[in-house]
């Protein structure tokens, strides 16, 4: 039985890869991990990356299409339903505790927050949330967002590039020191920024 399982998984799977559709189904999935699913989209970019590797830069483009669309959904929310919307969605994903001392800096250091979160494995609802709740600027927010996400997406696809099959066995030995890696670099960039 469980061969049969594998074979229909692998099936579909296949299909999938080979759709038409693969890269509206690439938007949907970064739409939806930028809203609501707080598991990193690059477990599933690898690996299409992978088996389409003639289409890394539309795959990154469309991760990247994707988010932005879900910020801009997520900045709505925060920005005309925070009350009630965002303060269940917060509570929902488990961030609610921190936000005020976040959005106190949130509304000093925008563009670098962004970034920040963007960048590292914070996840990027608290943001979106706050950028809407606090009214800051939608084009520095968009900004802010395709520079973070764009070095994620791209920074993959280059990665698959170079690096083919290497790059997922990296990812999978490597992707909780590296996320943490990452986090305290960006802390680090966004604490020079503060000093400065």
């Amino acid at each position: 039985m469980k061969k049969t399982e594998d074979t229909r998984a692998n099936r579909l799977v296949a299909r999938i890869l080979n759709s038409d559709y693969l890269l509206t189904l690439v938007f949907l999935a970064s739409l939806l991990e930028s809203l609501v699913v707080p598991i990193p989209l690059e477990l599933i970019l690898i690996p299409i990356m992978l088996s389409q590797r003639h289409r890394l830069w539309a795959i990154s483009s469309m991760a990247l299409a994707g988010c932005l669309v879900g910020a801009m959904i997520g900045y709505g929310i925060g920005f005309l339903f925070f009350d009630d919307l965002g303060q269940m969605l917060l509570s929902w994903l488990g961030y609610d505790n921190g936000f005020a001392e976040f959005n106190r800096q949130f509304e000093e250091h925008g563009f670098a927050t962004v970034l920040f979160i963007g960048i590292s494995a914070v996840p990027f609802q608290i943001a979106m949330l706050a950028a809407g709740s606090t009214g800051y600027p939608l084009y520095l927010f968009l900004i802010a967002a395709a520079i973070a996400r764009g070095v994620r997406y791209y920074g993959l696809a280059l990665l698959v590039h170079w690096f083919g099959d290497y790059a997922l066995q990296w990812y999978e030995r490597y992707d909780r020191r590296v996320a943490w890696l990452i986090l305290v670099i960006a802390a680090m960039l966004y604490g020079v920024y503060l000093w400065l």
